[in-house]
Formats: structure tokens, sequence, C-alpha cells
């Protein structure tokens, strides 16, 4: 594929045009990669149950082949197909998050392809709730195994312009709707284990799933041995630009002396802050969870841009609804 042969084609992200989603749900029958937007990031979107299609995610991402992929849907029956046990937990769940941002891990069936688990027995499965997304998986009729829309490792996209400037060239149609909403990846929460456990944080977060199983959920803390989800890599979302995370009170010093010894910084911090006070190139995002995690990653790309020395980000607060942002920020700075 030449590099100016992606197509961006426009969609409405309310209402989307049943032509434009007939296009795009075609191309991906036929094998190809369309990138579409879901209400987290935008998704690399390929048919789930044709190994070679899935075999293009990797080459085009440079996605390590032991990472699996989680496969989007378009309802709970869809959902059923590809897992050989749904328990009592998985109904909760849907019924109470999908279609949104919770991807489920469940023993995979057999028609799931071995390339879209990384060989593994488990398969991630979410019903997205995009309009967009929703519709393209109505319209294609087909399960799409869909990663973020982006080099493997680099900073996931939240527009149309992000996947651009990763994929340019090596995919085949990008679906622009504009910014996604929520702006981090699903949570992933693994059904095959006990007590039920996170190995991905997201905008649903450890509270919301106990209160809806009526259990303890595990929060996984510990390094992952093996990947039986997305998003476990110990370096992920990360800018080009070395950047790494230094609390408030330490924030001023650090900069400091990065600014006395010539380099050249870019600041995130917390609307607000008066941390940033010396540093001329500065973005801020408000003091709340969800606002935050929708304008994280379209500030580090506006930052990445400018080819820094140095991304200095203010250490954002603790707390379970800011759990999803401190697992990027770690991963995003290792």
């Amino acid at each position: 594929m030449k590099a100016s042969s992606t197509i961006v084609r426009t969609i409405h992200p309310h209402t989307p045009e049943q032509e434009t989603l007939a296009n795009a749900a075609q191309r991906l029958r036929n094998g190809q990669l369309v990138a579409f937007p879901t209400e987290t990031v935008y998704g690399l979107g390929a048919n789930a149950l044709n190994a070679d299609a899935v075999a293009a995610i990797y080459a085009a991402k440079g996605r390590p082949a032991a990472n699996p992929i989680i496969v989007h849907v378009a309802d709970v029956e869809a959902a059923k197909q590809l897992t050989r046990f749904w328990p009592h937990e998985a109904d909760l769940l849907a019924e109470h998050f999908w279609p949104g941002p919770l991807t489920i891990v469940l023993p995979r069936s057999s028609q799931v392809p071995d390339i879209v688990t990384a060989g593994g027995p488990t398969v991630g499965i979410r019903v997205p709730g995009h309009p967009v997304a929703l519709g393209l998986l109505q319209t294609a009729q087909i399960p799409l195994a869909a990663p973020s829309a982006n080099a493997s490792g680099e900073i996931s996209p939240t527009c149309a312009e992000h996947v651009l400037r990763s994929l340019n060239g090596k995919i085949d149609l990008i679906l622009d709707a504009g910014p996604t909403q929520v702006g981090l990846e699903s949570t992933v929460v693994d059904l095959t284990t006990k007590p039920i456990r996170i190995l991905r944080p997201g905008q649903i977060t450890k509270a919301d799933l106990e209160r809806v199983i009526g259990g303890s959920v595990e929060a996984a803390s510990s390094p992952a041995t093996e990947l039986r989800s997305p998003g476990m890599l110990p370096r992920h979302y990360a800018p080009r630009t070395a950047a790494e995370c230094v609390p408030s009170e330490t924030f001023e010093k650090r900069l400091n002396q990065l600014l006395n010894d010539g380099r050249r910084v870019g600041c995130l911090i917390i609307e607000s802050s008066n941390a940033a006070a010396r540093c001329q190139l500065v973005k801020s995002l408000p003091n709340r969870p969800a606002d935050y995690a929708a304008g994280l990653y379209a500030a580090l790309h506006e930052l990445d841009r400018f080819h820094l020395d140095r991304i200095l980000i203010e250490m954002p607060p603790a707390g379970d609804a800011w759990a999803a942002i401190h697992d990027r920020l770690r991963r995003a700075t290792a």
C-alpha cells in the first residue's frame, strides 16, 4: 500500500450515514483494515474470524505477536458465539455496562483464531457504545478484532488525525467522526479467575464492578507474566518524547533542573496549578477524572509534535476514580 493510499471518510458521530457504513463493512468483509471511532479511542478493525486479516493488524501496527486483541461485537448474542462459557456474572456486567467501555475476558470458542488471542485460552469481548462502531458491527455482521489504531506502544488515538499520522499508508480506511468521549481504553475484567480480576483499569472502576457483581473484584497489581489482555505491557501508550511523571510538590524543582540544563520541556499540568510558571509550552487538564481522561491522549499527542527533550507531567490525585489515569501515565513514562 502506498503512503498516500489511506482513505479518510467523514461520518456523523450520532447518526452515521448508512452508505458510508456499508462501504466500510464491505471492506472489512473483504479482509481490509478500517479504523473507526469507539467511545474510548479509535480502533483498527479487521474481521476477527479471518486470521489473515487479523495478521494485517499486527503488521500495520508493528504489534508483538504475544499481545492479544479485543473482539468487538454488536450484542450479547454475538458475544456468546465467541466463548465456551457464559457465566452469570457476564450477564450482570453486560446488562449494566454494554454497550460501553467494558471488556469481558472469557474462555474462547473454537471459532476464534489463535492469532486473535495470541494462542491463549481466553478472549476479550466488548460491545462498544459509539453509534458508528455499533452501526459498523451491525452492518458488517461479523465480529471485529480491534486494538487501538496506532503504531504499537505509542499514544492511543482519540481523533482521526492521530490515526492518519501514525498509520497513513498502512491501512485502507479511516472513518472520521471527530474526537472520542471517554479518551481511555476500556476496563478489562477477567471472569475466568476467582476472585474476578481487573486486567486493565478504565472508566468503569473497581467499585462500579463490585456494586454490580455483589462481591469483591481484585485489581491486578503485580507485573503480568501472561498477557491475557491488551494494555498489560510495562511500556505502552507512550509519546516518542521522553516523559516523566512528577508529584506536584516537587514539580517546579524538577522543571527548573531541566530548564537550567538547557532542556526543551513541555509541561502537562492540572488545571489551576502554578507548578509550570517557567515552562513556555504548557497543556492543562481539568482536576476531574472523566474530563482529565478525555483530554489526556490529545494533550500528549500535541506536546509530542514539538520534538522536545522532555515532557513533564504533574501527577494527578490518587483514588479509585483516577486509577486508569495513573495506569496509563505509569506505562507512558516507563
